[in-house]
């Protein structure tokens, strides 16, 4: 009889953390609300495009003009070697005065999601 009270407790906890899954973890709100997964991925793609943005102007200082994300990873001023991150793909824009980082976001999987930018001001902002 212990025994299955034991199993009945266990099925119990199951059943909870079932429904903290369903209301923390899955999309709660109305559209174009982000879960805290969709939130954590913007946030790091953020960091990603700042640490882009320092390797651009690392290089600028080194080499008098700005690059190419190949260039970057091969020249070893990015120690982000990633070119993409859950879905986002980066892009490098530059000019012989400044530079636009671009992270483009995977409408076809996300819908609503947002392309976010960097710039010499290091400040990331969303991409028009």
């Amino acid at each position: 009889m212990r025994g299955l009270g034991n199993i009945l407790g266990l099925l119990v906890v199951a059943a909870i953390a079932l429904l903290v899954y369903k209301f923390y973890f899955q999309k709660m709100g109305p559209e174009g609300t982000a879960t805290p997964m969709q939130t954590i991925d913007v946030v790091g793609v953020k960091n990603d495009l700042l640490a882009i943005g320092q390797a651009e102007r690392l290089y600028q200082a080194q080499h008098g003009n700005y690059a190419s994300l190949d260039e970057l990873n091969s020249s070893g001023a990015m120690s982000v070697t990633k070119t993409s991150r859950d879905g986002y793909t980066y892009e490098v824009q530059t000019t012989a005065a400044d530079f636009h980082v671009i992270a483009h976001c995977p409408t076809a999987t996300q819908p609503g999601c947002k392309d976010y930018s960097v710039d010499p001001s290091m400040e990331v902002t969303t991409a028009p």
